[in-house]
């Protein structure tokens, strides 16, 4: 049986994007429109609360900084296939989000003179971090949802699972979703939606990402026609703790943390002469590599070699009121604690450059649908991603998208939805997938997914390794079937929940390797042995994929936007 719902404003993800949108959409309609945020968890449960380190934003404009610096950098960072339009809208945006979070509750770490405190991140050339302390993602979280509880217009749903979008003649009309705790299936219709569903971290075995970062919206998005772009920039940040992959954030070298392999050097002079180990996270993590493929890390548990990150210069104080969170983490999850000893760590699977094509305010080719975060493609990060930009991004992109889809939703009527695909998403989900279930145990075509990606399209990829992964995806999809459901109940069926996340990861993981064996250079977080420079002639172009008939990936492809930064040799 299908219930039905209706608000004006459907947003899906409840982190650092979906929350701003729904703010900004309650503000800008004075009441006047019904804002609903759907979640497959509790909305403090996103992973928006796990960053640590900062939100990027040029503040200080007298002391130094400025919107071009800022702008240059993120261009530079991103290996000139950043649009650069989107930039400069996003640098001059920033700041007045950090304000806005402030004005909010936000308790920023502070200056002596009481402005709010700022670090320096890689691949920053001013300090330009704002934190609080180490646990600046759940701060903010918490400012933005007790914000938002303060609008009667916005209703949360909290453990819904979306499992498609609606369009009809290429406009959004609603959802599809599944109540967890009932197992009821649900339309929404609405007249526009936000995808804010973050990113497809999950798709690796050793990440930085919640359990619920699993591609949904990407594939919900690719499956209902739109194209994703850039999928084959997936960032790998170069301090994830070994062995659990929990983030040590950025932070810890902000703060002035060394890198050291195991004869003692600190090897990133060798890389990045000027920024040591503040060089962009592609770079210092492409030299963690280095040295440990050629013999100078140390040995770890289950293949997970390593280098160590020293904060034992900084000193327990220091620690304590910058890092407490870093040393917490690494004595419970390695038994390390940091005031004594060096932290084991290595590149890390972290975030996702590429996902769904959108405009530079963040509008889809849909009309009456945007996406925000780490699941829309700006393109805003390129090739590689500045620490401290995404969270600003998601502030940043959560009140563009929040403000344009409200002024949509106040001049355009609820149509109906195409009833045809919601009963088809039905008998997928109900018919084929709980009740046939066919396919495989899909917890070892998860584990062997995962380690077919962390093997052949990790920190280095050529082209053999890249056509083993395309291989071995397709046979794990084919194996897959409709989806193999144990679990044959309705209520909090989570074995339901996984395997659908499942099939959306297959989907994604396969178009990533499909976009990094296409794109036969080396930009940013792509790095191709086979093909180890920049190629700015054949290259300095966005990736388009469309899903096809068959359901293999097309490729098409579309300029980068260059305003005022020529690309130029990328040295730090």
């Amino acid at each position: 049986m299908v219930e039905l719902i209706s608000a004006d404003v459907l947003i899906v993800g409840s982190g650092l994007a979906g929350l701003r949108a729904a703010i900004e959409a309650a503000r800008r309609s004075k009441g006047k429109l019904e804002i609903a945020v759907l979640t497959k968890v509790h909305a403090m449960r996103s992973h928006s609360v796990a960053y640590a380190g900062g939100t990027g934003a040029a503040l200080y404009l007298d002391e130094g900084d400025s919107y071009d610096l800022h702008a240059w950098d993120t261009v530079k960072g991103a290996a000139w296939l950043a649009d650069q339009d989107a930039v400069e809208l996003f640098v001059r945006l920033a700041p007045q989000e950090v304000m806005q979070l402030e004005h909010w509750g936000m308790p920023w770490s502070r200056r002596p003179d009481g402005k709010i405190a700022q670090r320096k991140f890689g691949g920053h050339s001013f300090p330009r971090a704002c934190f609080a302390a180490d646990k600046t993602g759940l701060y903010a979280m918490q400012t933005l949802y007790d914000t938002a509880l303060k609008y009667d217009n916005i209703k949360f749903y909290h453990e819904y699972f979306v499992t498609s979008i609606l369009l009809e003649n290429n406009e959004f009309r609603g959802l599809t979703a599944i109540e967890l705790k009932t197992g009821n299936f649900y339309v929404f219709k609405g007249k526009a939606g936000i995808l804010a569903t973050g990113g497809a971290g999950r798709l690796y075995p050793f990440t930085t990402y919640s359990h619920s970062s699993t591609a949904d919206g990407m594939a919900m998005a690719y499956r209902a026609g739109l194209p994703l772009k850039d999928m084959e920039f997936f960032q790998f940040h170069p301090t994830g703790l070994v062995p659990s992959g929990i983030l040590i954030s950025e932070a810890a070298r902000g703060e002035g943390g060394y890198l050291i392999n195991k004869e003692g050097e600190r090897f990133m002079k060798k890389y990045a002469p000027e920024r040591m180990e503040l060089a962009p996270r592609d770079v210092v993590s492409k030299a963690e590599m280095t040295e440990i493929l050629e013999g100078r890390g140390f040995k770890g548990p289950g293949g997970l070699d390593y280098v160590l990150l020293d904060l034992r210069h900084l000193g327990e104080d220091r620690i304590d009121e910058r890092l407490p969170h870093i040393r917490e983490l690494a004595i419970r999850f390695a038994g390390v604690d940091p005031v004594e000893e060096p932290i084991p760590v290595r590149p890390v699977a972290h975030y996702s450059m590429g996902g769904v094509h959108t405009n530079k305010y963040g509008a889809t080719p849909a009309k009456g649908l945007w996406a925000a975060g780490e699941v829309a493609c700006v393109s805003l990060h390129g090739a590689n991603r500045l620490g401290t930009n995404s969270s600003s991004d998601c502030l940043v992109y959560g009140m563009l998208t929040g403000r344009q889809a409200a002024d949509y939703a106040l001049n355009t009527s609820l149509k109906d939805v195409p009833m045809e695909r919601v009963e088809a998403e039905e008998k997928r989900i109900f018919d084929r997938m709980l009740k046939g279930s066919t396919g495989e145990n899909p917890y070892h075509i998860r584990t062997e997914m995962q380690r077919t990606m962390g093997d052949y399209v990790y920190v280095f990829r050529n082209e053999e390794g890249l056509k083993t992964a395309i291989k071995k995806l397709k046979e794990l999809r084919e194996r897959f079937g409709e989806g193999h459901v144990a679990d044959k109940s309705r209520e909090y069926n989570i074995n339901l929940v996984h395997v659908l996340e499942l099939d959306a990861m297959l989907e994604i993981a396969y178009v990533t390797a499909m976009a990094a064996l296409n794109r036969t250079e080396t930009r940013g977080a792509h790095t191709r042995t086979d093909y180890p420079k920049r190629d700015d002639e054949n290259w300095l172009k966005h990736t388009m994929i469309y899903r096809g008939a068959d359901g293999e990936p097309k490729f098409d492809y579309l300029p980068v936007v260059i305003t005022k930064w020529p690309p130029q040799e990328r040295k730090y």
